[in-house]
């Protein structure tokens, strides 16, 4: 009977003790795009590691794909629902920041997390550290070893100019009808990066109260990435057929393609040699810096918590080492001890090129209106790319756009 009466007790006991441990529990909501469906193991590792360091604080994921994402995301932040903590890529960051949707994070975060220092200030608006950055991803010089080889070429080297790429590129065409030289998409992004290349062609002026991208700086860089498809070196969309740039490389017949350090991968297996170097420039380098990055809601009820999480996630030993491990992206930390294992993987042989562009990196001028800049400067690119307007006369337009978008 004791026995009994004893176990009764330890029962009656446990009872009113789990709403207290409730109680003390902090939960937050995370949604990332990033994570699902090929992270989603990843992601309970790094949680795990967090509430072990963390023990009152339990983390909720919620996941969407990329398309879906930021719908749901601006719903949840007008309805008063947003999200504790929610991945932002760097074009969003702005748009999000000004709305007064995010936490300032300013003097919340420790001084000495390893972030880059650049990849920290591509996360602060008006002065204020309104989100952390995650991770990095940037986009180099593809090239097909064994064309060069039978081109009689030597390999790309960091001192390149496109007038290099495009000699090198031309006498890769030589080699047969259905080979080309090089492709280099004639779109928002690689303007955007070429015109940086170009060192004296800029989207806006410095108060960004008017709209500088018809310069003749802008034009000649635009005539310049263009004249790449008119001079028969990178084909045209009806010569690819629907078939895709990355497609035409892992066929061995594409001498050099420009695209993001995300594609190693894809390209793991191709039945050639092939190997990366940093961009060509114009007058100097520049470089992607496409990021990803964490914000904390400006309506979360646990600032605290929440922050630490954004914190763990973004710059913690074991999130840098399961994102490199995975091939997750790359952790934006200066901390060269974490890249040690990816440095030796192959290929590409010179993955070293991956760190040589955070030397020069760009990234993407940035208004409210964001969607709004990248539709209108696209179509009139196609528009010049089809023969349809002049460089001169669509950047002429895209000015006019432009200063609509931000008054």
């Amino acid at each position: 009977m004791k026995r009994r009466l004893l176990v009764w007790l330890s029962i009656c006991l446990l009872v009113v003790a789990l709403p207290v441990a409730a109680q003390d529990a902090t939960s937050i909501r995370y949604f990332t795009f990033s994570a699902a469906p090929d992270h989603l193991e990843d992601l309970d590792t790094i949680i795990a590691a967090f509430e072990e360091a963390n023990p009152g604080i339990n983390v909720e994921v919620e996941t969407a794909p990329f398309a879906d994402y930021f719908t749901l995301l601006q719903a949840g932040v007008a309805s008063g629902d947003a999200p504790d903590v929610f991945e932002l890529n760097y074009e969003s960051f702005v748009t999000y920041a000004a709305n007064g949707a995010l936490l300032d994070l300013s003097g919340m975060v420790s001084a000495d997390a390893p972030f880059y220092p650049r990849a920290l200030e591509a996360f602060q608006y008006e002065g204020k550290q309104m989100a952390l950055p995650a991770t990095f991803s940037t986009v180099l010089l593809f090239y097909n070893s064994d064309l060069f080889d039978q081109a009689g070429l030597d390999y790309p080297t960091p001192d390149w100019t496109w007038e290099d790429a495009v000699a090198a590129a031309t006498t890769i065409r030589a080699q047969g009808e259905d080979t080309w030289g090089l492709f280099s998409p004639v779109q928002f992004w690689e303007f955007y990066k070429k015109a940086a290349q170009n060192g004296e062609c800029q989207f806006f002026n410095d108060e960004m109260t008017e709209s500088t991208i018809n310069s003749a700086a802008c034009v000649s860089t635009l005539e310049a990435i263009v004249n790449f498809q008119t001079s028969d070196i990178m084909p045209t969309a009806a010569e690819l057929s629907g078939v895709s740039d990355s497609e035409l490389f892992l066929s061995g017949k594409l001498g050099m393609l420009v695209t993001g350090i995300w594609m190693f991968g894809a390209f793991q297996d191709a039945p050639f040699a092939w190997d990366v170097q940093i961009e060509p420039m114009i007058n100097q380098h520049a470089h992607h810096f496409f990021a990803n990055g964490v914000a904390v809601s400006a309506t979360t009820q646990q600032p605290e918590a929440a922050v630490a999480w954004a914190e763990f996630m973004a710059s913690s030993e074991t999130a840098a080492n399961v994102r490199v491990e995975s091939a997750w992206e790359l952790p934006a930390l200066n901390q060269p001890e974490y890249f040690e294992a990816y440095l030796q993987e192959t290929p590409p042989a010179n993955r070293a090129a991956v760190f040589m562009a955070l030397e020069s990196p760009v990234t993407p001028p940035v208004i409210e209106r964001q969607n709004e800049m990248q539709d209108a400067v696209n179509a009139l690119l196609t528009q010049v790319v089809d023969g349809e307007l002049t460089a001169q006369e669509a950047l002429d337009q895209a000015k006019a756009k432009l200063d609509a978008l931000i008054q």
